[in-house]
């Protein structure tokens, strides 16, 4: 039997987490154009941190390409200079710095002294200037080099009296393009005939390919009695330890005689390269402290608002046996909620808007991924923040004062 005499249990009932929760949800579904708009000013303060970091990114990201296409990366390396005898690089030169660890590409040209004629029947002065390099077939990246008619060097060709002509020289040589369809033209080097089977585009970065005529490194051995020993390297290395690989090449190039070996110095576009990006990271914090701080106190008037007009629903709830923790808990939950959504929505405004202004730009689009996690999580820390001082003033209403209010 039950003893009627024992008095009530009298013990707080204890929230799941899901009733938390549903209680966080209640201020925000009814009061729905409110907790909107609440939501839509942390929105837009993470949507600008989205923006502000991503668009100057993309932006960023599009500069260093076209910094790195000045060959910010790109070291030449050549003998010193009027010696006598002259001072030759190794023939195995380019398998030795290929072997240097931050090297990510080597080529090399070197110059046959041979020359070079329209036909047999032209006066050869009036090709002076004009060299013809034998060149290895990888070349062209490494200098940033493209074909603008025809084919480059390869396997198919190194054997055989082929040419590629540099855009000078073709100018100088009268032929500016590659018929299509007919016979390819030929030139005469060193009283043999060679079929042209490419002219390259301007070469910013190495503009003495552009008044050469190339040809293939094995053909220059069999046709132009070439030696093997490379003229230029061309050393492509990653830009971080550009200086460490600069300062070990002329070692690694020529062990016995490094003192006769000359190496470029790095661009000075490498310098503005790194300049560019300290500036735009100083750039992004700042900006992004800014979008946060301005949600941040969006979201905090919003609760402190909502607390002081549910003053009644605080004290019905306190009548009913709700904890100060609960209260605590629900308002928290609320302004916690308030701020995911806001940063939610606010993130896929961001990258939204990103793509959008990227794509009109020509700009190879950068989200930065960590930007889309710290902004989906500092819209839950600023909920956080916000949502302590107006939690703790509904927390500390009693039933009396609360249900007293009009």
């Amino acid at each position: 039997m039950t003893d009627r005499s024992s008095p009530p249990d009298t013990r707080p009932v204890r929230l799941s987490p899901v009733d938390v929760l549903a209680l966080g949800m209640l201020g925000i579904r009814t009061r729905r154009i409110r907790a909107a708009l609440s939501a839509l000013g942390i929105s837009l303060g993470i949507a600008t941190m989205i923006v502000v970091t991503a668009v100057p990114a993309s932006s960023q990201k599009a500069l260093l390409a076209r910094l790195t296409a000045l060959g910010t990366n790109l070291l030449e390396v050549t003998p010193a200079p009027d010696r006598k005898p002259p001072v030759q690089l190794p023939e195995a030169s380019i398998g030795m710095v290929r072997r240097i660890g931050p090297v990510t590409a080597v080529s090399a040209v070197a110059n046959t002294h041979a020359s070079v004629h329209r036909s047999d029947h032209v006066d050869a002065a009036d090709y002076a200037g004009l060299s013809v390099l034998a060149a290895q077939d990888d070349l062209l990246p490494v200098i940033n080099a493209k074909v603008g008619a025809g084919t480059f060097l390869g396997p198919a060709t190194d054997r055989f009296p082929t040419a590629v002509l540099g855009s000078v020289a073709a100018t100088r040589l009268g032929i500016p393009d590659l018929p299509r369809g007919g016979a390819a033209p030929q030139i005469f080097i060193d009283d043999r005939w060679f079929t042209v089977i490419g002219i390259l585009a301007a070469t910013p970065l190495s503009p003495d390919i552009d008044r050469s005529v190339l040809v293939a490194w094995e053909a220059a051995r069999t046709e132009l009695r070439f030696d093997g020993h490379p003229t230029v390297l061309y050393v492509k290395a990653r830009e971080p330890a550009l200086e460490a690989v600069r300062s070990v090449l002329a070692a690694t190039v020529h062990p016995e005689l490094p003192g006769m070996v000359r190496i470029s110095r790095p661009s000075d576009a490498l310098a503005a390269k790194r300049a560019t990006q300290s500036t735009f990271s100083a750039l992004f914090l700042g900006l992004a402290a800014v979008a946060l701080l301005v949600g941040g106190i969006g979201v905090a008037n919003t609760m402190v608002i909502s607390v002081l007009e549910r003053r009644r629903e605080i004290g019905l709830r306190r009548a009913l046996g709700a904890g100060r923790g609960q209260i605590r808990a629900q308002f928290l939950t609320e302004s916690v909620a308030l701020s995911g959504l806001g940063g939610l929505s606010g993130t896929l405004i961001g990258v939204l808007a990103t793509l959008g202004y990227t794509t009109y730009q020509g700009w190879p689009p950068v989200i930065p991924w960590l930007s889309v996690a710290a902004g989906i999580g500092g819209a839950i820390a600023v909920g956080m923040a916000a949502g302590v001082y107006p939690s703790l003033r509904a927390a500390r209403l009693t039933p009396t004062e609360a249900l007293a209010t009009p």
